[in-house]
């Protein structure tokens, strides 16, 4: 388990950046896969420039996000703000710019907002999936110290191995709970269930609001495994926990309150 996966000289190659890499090629993949399905009138050139837009403007916000809530170090070491490959980005944030890259996509390229969403959110989530084993690979994004079957002992260097060294094994680490693994799992089910429900014919906007269902409840108990959870207050409130419960009421609610689950009727411009 290693944060590098090749060096040569000056070059490095690393887990992280190479799963956000894999992550944007199939992505790109998929949702042109699902825009040609549903007709859209968007070709890979326009799916591209979708990417072009949400690709940095989810990284910046997901970076932000994380920067906030540590603001207690990176507030004395302003230089490591821009470290991204270190780890540090989350997911929320990330979310949060995925969204204002949709609302500028949308009004330039004249789609429909939940039609389009509905066909990038299977992308996002295997995305995620992808991004949970860089964080692996990585050792962050790490869980709590378990006696558990599927405890892991991460090697001492990586944020996992030095948050909770062993006292009675001098260099190494505790078992730790594999959060992101635990994720990383729920993550491709989600994406699996999603898959399997694009075709059933549902209300445009169905299949984002079950993401934001889904993924809120499997993060909300994942978070309680998390050894380097964000606080909105210390050792009290998890922010990842507070922010699922409001997207679980709030995409719950939609659904319930537009009746997603229903077939969509058949107009002559979805014919």
């Amino acid at each position: 388990m290693s944060p590098v996966l090749f060096q040569a000289g000056p070059l490095t190659i690393r887990w992280y950046g190479l799963m956000y890499v894999v992550a944007i090629i199939v992505g790109i993949f998929l949702t042109h896969r699902e825009v040609k399905r549903k007709q859209l009138k968007l070709t890979l050139d326009d799916v591209l420039d979708f990417v072009l837009i949400a690709v940095p403007l989810g990284i910046v916000c997901a970076r932000l996000y994380y920067v906030l809530f540590q603001w207690g170090y990176y507030g004395n070491h302003l230089g490591d703000i821009w470290k991204i490959w270190q780890g540090g980005l989350a997911i929320h944030g990330g979310v949060i710019g995925g969204i204002l890259a949709l609302f500028i996509y949308i009004r330039w390229k004249k789609v429909k907002f939940w039609r389009f969403a509905d066909s990038v959110v299977p992308s996002l989530i295997l995305g995620q999936a992808f991004g949970r084993f860089g964080n692996f690979m990585n050792g962050d994004a790490y869980g709590t110290p378990t006696t558990w079957f599927t405890g892991i002992r991460f090697p001492v260097g990586t944020p996992a191995g030095n948050a909770y060294p062993d006292r009675d094994l001098v260099g190494q680490s505790r078992l730790l709970h594999p959060a992101m693994l635990y994720e990383l799992v729920g993550n491709v089910l989600i994406f699996a269930l999603l898959w399997l429900l694009r075709k059933r014919g549902f209300k445009d906007g169905f299949l984002t609001c079950l993401y934001f269902v889904l993924y809120s409840v499997l993060r909300f108990f994942v978070e309680f495994a998390r050894g380097d959870s964000l606080w909105l207050v210390d050792g009290v409130y998890r922010a990842a926990q507070v922010i699922s419960v409001i997207l679980f009421v709030i995409f719950m609610g939609l659904i319930f309150q537009w009746h997603l689950w229903r077939k969509a009727p058949q107009t002559p411009e979805d014919a």
